[in-house]
């Protein structure tokens, strides 16, 4: 599989609530960067960290969080970019809020991923600590 490929279908499993499959897109060691200063912010090493943390996502906010590609991807060698919209609710809060998240795959697995909020400060009041 391309790197493109790689990342539709990492997007595909993800959006069918397909967590397994998703996750077989990954390299064991992956790294994921999350972004900004909230109780989910940092990097998480492995899929068990990276597990936990969308996990936490989806407990908060009582399985409502998701994560959709919004366009086209667009690729530089390895480097593949995936316009994203992400939504969901925390208590009285919602978020409805584009942004990219750049993946870096390699041997047809995701070992990286920085994601880009359109607005962070939002997100983190979202998210809280």
């Amino acid at each position: 599989m391309t790197p493109k490929e790689v990342v539709m279908a990492y997007a595909q499993a993800l959006g069918k609530g397909d967590i397994p499959t998703a996750f077989s897109f990954f390299n064991p060691n992956a790294k994921w960067n999350q972004p900004g200063s909230n109780q989910f912010s940092g990097t998480k090493n492995g899929t068990n960290e990276i597990g936990e943390m969308l996990g936490g996502m989806m407990k908060v906010t009582n399985g409502t969080f998701a994560v959709n590609p919004n366009g086209n991807l667009t690729v530089n060698g390895n480097l593949v970019i995936m316009p994203v919209r992400f939504t969901g609710n925390l208590d009285d809060r919602n978020i409805d809020m584009g942004g990219f998240d750049l993946f870096d795959v390699q041997d047809g697995k995701i070992t990286e991923v920085w994601l880009f909020s359109d607005d962070q400060k939002l997100e983190d009041e979202f998210w809280g600590k």
